[in-house]
């Protein structure tokens, strides 16, 4: 068979069923195996970004990995946005670029450049294929790096003269992903340092979602009565309703909840690599505490802390260890002591006097099914979402902890392809919603009835207030123009709205949820409550 119709053959194996692209004439053959491949629905978006994150998006939400498609250097730079997300966030993910042919290399032939080399820094691998007869064993090592150890991105390389070409081609067997289990002696040390704790502390992250393992960590937490905290922007990964939640590890979060950490004597880091945003600047946890660090990925284990016990472990297999574990327990009241301040400042009475920013979050509560799944866009508005929604079943949240700007919306595509049974919710500002808004035609062009929430206050909130707070009152760069996205919605196809009020979004919102519609809602916001904590006047009073 033909090389491109071996790296299709090779998808299929893999139980590949939606890619996404922006098509390319370096890499026709693949395009053509893919129309002849009933399998996989290929979904072309408007834009290479849009569609790594519509990539991205998907893999979060089936824990497979999420596939793209485009041209050489031009088509390989835009979506490189998305490959950093998926590195960032440990996401799995295969991406195919077609290149110039391989007797025009070195000549900066058109759209050339050395696709392996640009995105070596962001990926686990970057490879490319010089050998037709190669093509099954290369794709088939792309889709196993991609989803071992710490998943992430992987990029292959396809110089469009390897693709028609037809060899003998062979399979090898589709590879599982190594689940390492901690040894007998690393979960008796686990022990040890818990049974001397006082005020022992739970942090867990997207290695738990991957691992499929938030049942276990609800066990365990349960049976030894331990707090739990949410790294960022991996809320779901814990039912936030529980006793035992303890909040969320992100920007903006609340003085009580960061408490938590400061004062745990012991710390268990799961399945996260205890990023910047989590620890808030690696300030958080301290030479003082015990660090018991556990994760599937042998480099983030002591890449920013030292741990007391360090463990390459599979989530899934650690938790199942650790819950056989019996100990005594001497910190229930602490336990219950953090969740008390966390309701504290996630309880707020007076809600008919707050923001509209703030009665959304509310309404969604409200109206919105347990397993509805939300994704956002970075920026402040996202803080609200942070702070007030409860996340309380599992495969619920999907945000960028890159913190990539145009990211919601065609996440939330990818998500709602993922489940379809779904009601998916994308939430962005302004600016970053207009950086993808060309995507809303991809939705209405193949029916993904997502309900999209635009918070527009006409600026770069996040950076005006980072301004503000650094040189206030000079502004400069932040501010934007009016655009109406009620009415760019309906120009392509979808339904728009337009609201001021929580009444008006209530209702609003009630509309989208009837129809099986892609649809926009634009929530028109003042400047001056730049965050859930801060107005700009208060920030120009410091």
């Amino acid at each position: 068979m033909t090389a491109a119709r071996a790296i299709v053959e090779c998808m299929k194996r893999e139980g590949i069923q939606k890619a996404f692209c922006v098509p390319g004439e370096s890499y026709l053959p693949v395009l053509d195996a893919l129309y002849d491949e009933p399998s996989i629905q290929l979904i072309s978006a408007r834009h290479e970004g849009a569609a790594a994150f519509m990539a991205e998006g998907y893999a979060k939400a089936t824990l497979k990995p999420g596939v793209v498609l485009a041209t050489r250097a031009v088509g390989g730079s835009n979506l490189a946005i998305g490959v950093h997300t998926a590195y960032q966030d440990s996401t799995p993910m295969v991406v195919f670029l077609g290149q110039v042919s391989r007797k025009f290399r070195g000549r900066e032939g058109f759209q050339e450049v050395d696709l392996d080399r640009y995105f070596q820094p962001i990926t686990k691998w970057a490879v490319e294929i010089t050998d037709p007869e190669r093509t099954p064993e290369i794709v088939s090592r792309a889709f196993r790096i991609a989803q071992s150890g710490r998943p992430g991105p992987v990029v292959v390389s396809l110089p469009e003269d390897i693709l028609p070409v037809k060899t003998h081609m062979q399979f090898g067997p589709v590879a599982a992903a190594p689940r390492p289990a901690p040894s007998k002696m690393e979960i008796n040390q686990v022990k040890a340092q818990l049974a001397q704790a006082k005020k022992p502390v739970i942090i867990a992250g997207g290695g738990v979602k991957s691992a499929e393992a938030e049942e276990l960590l609800i066990g365990f937490a349960e049976k030894n009565k331990l707090p739990v905290l949410a790294a960022f922007r991996r809320h779901d990964v814990f039912p936030n309703r529980h006793k035992y939640y303890a909040g969320h590890l992100g920007l903006g979060t609340p003085i009580e909840v960061l408490e938590t950490v400061r004062e745990a004597d012991v710390i268990l880091a799961l399945g996260t690599r205890l990023s910047e945003v989590t620890t808030q600047d690696y300030t958080i946890i301290s030479s003082s505490q015990k660090l018991i660090h556990i994760d599937i990925d042998y480099d983030t284990i002591g890449k920013v802390y030292a741990p007391e016990i360090g463990i390459v472990a599979d989530a899934k297999e650690a938790l199942s260890l650790l819950n056989e574990l019996s100990m005594p327990i001497n910190w229930e009241a602490w336990t219950l002591e953090r969740r008390q301040a966390f309701e504290k400042v996630t309880d707020l009475k007076d809600l008919q006097n707050d923001v509209i920013n703030r009665q959304v979050i509310e309404i969604l509560k409200n109206k919105l099914p347990n397993d509805a799944l939300l994704t956002n866009d970075a920026g402040n508005f996202a803080g609200w979402l942070h702070q007030f929604y409860v996340f309380n079943e599992r495969h619920t949240y999907i945000g960028p902890t890159s913190g990539a700007m145009g990211y919601g919306m065609p996440a939330a595509l990818g998500a709602k392809l993922a489940f379809p049974a779904k009601q998916v919710v994308s939430l962005s500002g302004d600016g970053g919603f207009m950086m993808t808004v060309q995507e809303l035609e991809t939705a209405v062009r193949y029916h993904i009835p997502i309900i999209c929430l635009v918070f527009n206050n006409q600026m770069y909130g996040t950076i005006r207030m980072h301004q503000e707070m650094h040189y206030p009152e000079k502004v400069i760069g932040t501010d934007l123009g009016q655009v109406s996205f009620k009415d760019l919605a309906i120009s392509m196809g979808a339904d728009g709205y337009v609201v001021e009020t929580s009444a008006e979004f209530a209702a609003a919102f009630d509309k989208a949820l009837s129809k099986n519609k892609i649809a926009v809602i634009e929530i028109m916001t003042e400047k001056e409550q730049i965050s859930v904590s801060q107005t700009i006047k208060g920030l120009q009073g410091k």
